[in-house]
């Protein structure tokens, strides 16, 4: 990637993170506010409408540094931003104490729970997927384990083998992942690269791959 471009990523990426942590202003009005400082150049402005979260990730040193250095693609940046296509959507996550995450999003002045809320066994992100995984398993659905399982390793699986799997010899070995998959997802880091994911847990790591839209479960140890 090109340093013109890194930098406008970097600017782009700095308000969304931004817009992340809330403003008492509605969304349009500090997305102008940032996208008019950035054409002007004034990186002191722009860089007090982002969150706490989005100035840990960049100084202000930093900040100031690539609107010096890169004014015309600042300036492009900015035009950009003042044109947004579509209204914003303001959302909100909250993680309850077994690592479920829970969308809401701000209609006419209340939130209301996102429509991803209704799917448990959701796989549009790997976070979702293990969610939907462990919930699976908990309840012994094996039926719906089967969608977790990638298209290479589906050939002659289906829930009764899965059902063998996790209920036969391996049982509590089998049972100490999924406790362990369980005290992970509070806090745990999904490191995403493409079309992959991993997740670490105890003294394992769980690896995601993405087909077809959906996240599955491709190998854990």
């Amino acid at each position: 990637m090109a340093a013109a471009q890194k930098t406008l990523a970097v600017l782009a990426f700095a308000f969304v993170v931004g817009c992340a942590g809330g403003h008492a202003e509605d969304p349009q009005s500090v997305l102008r506010g940032y996208a008019r400082a950035l054409e002007e150049g004034r990186a002191d402005d722009a860089y007090r409408t982002l969150s706490d979260e989005a100035r840990r990730g960049i100084s202000i040193e930093a900040f100031r540094r690539m609107v010096r250095d890169n004014p015309d693609e600042v300036k492009e940046l900015g035009r950009a931003l003042a044109r947004p296509t579509a209204p914003p959507v303001v959302t909100a996550t909250i993680t309850g104490p077994g690592g479920q995450e829970l969308n809401l999003v701000l209609e006419n002045g209340a939130w209301k729970v996102d429509a991803a809320a209704v799917d448990l066994y959701a796989q549009d992100t790997p976070r979702h997927a293990v969610q939907g995984f462990v919930r699976a398993l908990e309840r012994k659905r094996y039926d719906v384990l089967v969608r977790y399982v990638p298209d290479g390793h589906k050939e002659g699986l289906d829930a009764a083998r899965l059902k063998k799997a996790w209920e036969g010899e391996d049982k509590d070995e089998m049972g100490q992942v999924l406790s362990a998959l369980k005290q992970a997802l509070p806090t745990a880091t999904i490191e995403e690269t493409g079309e992959r994911a991993t997740l670490p847990y105890g003294a394992g790591t769980m690896q995601l791959v993405r087909e077809h839209g959906l996240w599955k479960i491709e190998d854990f140890d």
